[in-house]
């Protein structure tokens, strides 16, 4: 599952690692989540890349109603292809979602010094009004903080009264070693040298794009438990990545 994510690297780095000829200049973006506007990377005919935008839930161009738009802001890789809500985008409509980190949560006891996933050491907080475990948000990214790309997929819809909307997904798979204590799932990550793969050749074999779907390597990436305000998605500023370790 990828639910949020970040977004603070600089126009300068990512017209030059996504090879685009034009990038706006994007506001640094802390706490991404769905339904709200994201950038978005497609292949142009003559072959060249364009960022254009969209909204992070994708509704099918068959649908009745957008709502729907609100559960598939992820797809899973291994069926992306074959469901109704996707397929016709696997097919025709891959993009590239820029991104340089991304969260996931992990159930703590309140309370309590825990060791969390990776060796984390963390001081839970003893304020909450209940025994019950209470989810602890990590943050992951590269090891060197540079940006990536998540496989994307979009859409085209057009309301009843003829508006257009454009929206996207974010294909999941299986976690590596790193996150597999944290989340049965994690966003599929791209290697650099696959993205002009994942967007270009319009209907590509899908044995060679399902093969560009796998867990990304646990030992180039790096997690660390941040404060619990990141679960609020109004809360977008440099605090979310900050580490939060025990005192």
């Amino acid at each position: 599952m990828c639910a949020r994510y970040t977004l603070k690297s600089s126009a300068d780095v990512l017209q030059e690692y996504f090879d685009l000829d034009d990038v706006p200049d994007l506001q640094p973006r802390y706490n991404i989540a769905p339904t709200q506007a994201v950038p978005g990377i497609i292949a142009e005919e003559d072959g060249s890349r364009k960022l254009k935008w969209f909204q992070w839930g994708l509704i099918p161009f068959w649908a009745k109603d957008p709502s729907i738009g609100h559960k598939l802001f992820n797809a899973r890789a291994e069926t992306g292809h074959e469901k109704p809500a996707f397929r016709n985008a696997f097919k025709r409509r891959r993009c590239l979602v820029p991104a340089d980190g991304f969260y996931e949560w992990v159930e703590v006891i309140p309370g309590k010094t825990e060791i969390l996933p990776g060796g984390f050491s963390v001081s839970t907080d003893s304020s909450y009004k209940s025994n019950k475990p209470y989810k602890q948000p990590m943050y992951i990214g590269l090891k060197d903080g540079a940006p990536f790309a998540f496989a994307g997929l979009w859409e085209f819809w057009q309301s009843p009264e003829g508006d257009p909307l454009e929206t996207c997904a974010i294909l999941t798979t299986e976690p590596n070693d790193l996150l597999k204590d944290v989340h049965n799932r994690m966003p599929v990550i791209l290697s650099g040298e696959d993205l002009g793969r994942w967007i270009g050749n319009g209907g590509a074999d899908q044995s060679l794009l399902m093969d560009l779907l796998r867990p990304f390597p646990a030992q180039e990436m790096r997690m660390h438990p941040v404060g619990r305000g990141v679960s609020n998605p109004r809360l977008d500023s440099p605090e979310c990545v900050a580490p939060f370790f025990a005192g």
